[in-house]
């Protein structure tokens, strides 16, 4: 049994790279946003996908969407593209490796993202604004049970996204 253990191969996520792909700040009542009382709702959208490179290098891309409104009006709206480039290796199964490059990775981009969002607010003229931490393990579980229920519906709508 020992032997077994010694020839499986090691598993291993490496970071190769972690760079702003695309990054957009919008202020489209500036300068009048700032001459009122601010108390904006703020709706936050998170989307990432995998791009494969070569076998086992893939580039993960969390999108990380920021809208602020106040009177039906946008304040602000806030996107960045936080990329990394990721070498993974020694998973055997697809959904392992799945797994790691729907959840791991994400988890790795978004202390990244969350303060790129935040200098962004504050480079535009808002109080300071800190996104809450993200489960990405518990998003990815989600999402793959509902990928898995349409599957088995039978209705071939299964996203192709993280």
């Amino acid at each position: 049994m020992a032997n077994e253990n010694e020839d499986a191969p090691e598993r291993q996520v490496i970071l190769q790279k972690i760079f702003v792909k695309d990054v957009s700040l919008e202020v489209p009542n500036a300068p009048s946003v700032f001459t009122r009382e601010y108390k904006p709702e703020i709706d936050v959208q998170l989307n990432n996908a995998v791009y494969n490179l070569d076998n086992d290098t893939h580039q993960v891309l969390l999108t990380v969407t920021v809208t602020a409104k106040q009177d039906n009006n946008t304040t602000f709206l806030v996107e960045v593209h936080q990329a990394g480039i990721f070498t993974v290796t020694g998973f055997e199964s697809t959904e392992e490796r799945d797994a790691v490059l729907g959840a791991y990775c994400p988890n790795l981009l978004f202390p990244y993202a969350r303060e790129t969002v935040s200098d962004l607010v504050q480079r535009g003229g808002f109080p300071q604004f800190l996104l809450q931490p993200v489960n990405f393990d518990a998003l990815y579980h989600q999402q793959h049970e509902q990928s898995q229920q349409a599957s088995a519906a039978g209705d071939g709508t299964a996203p192709a996204q993280h």
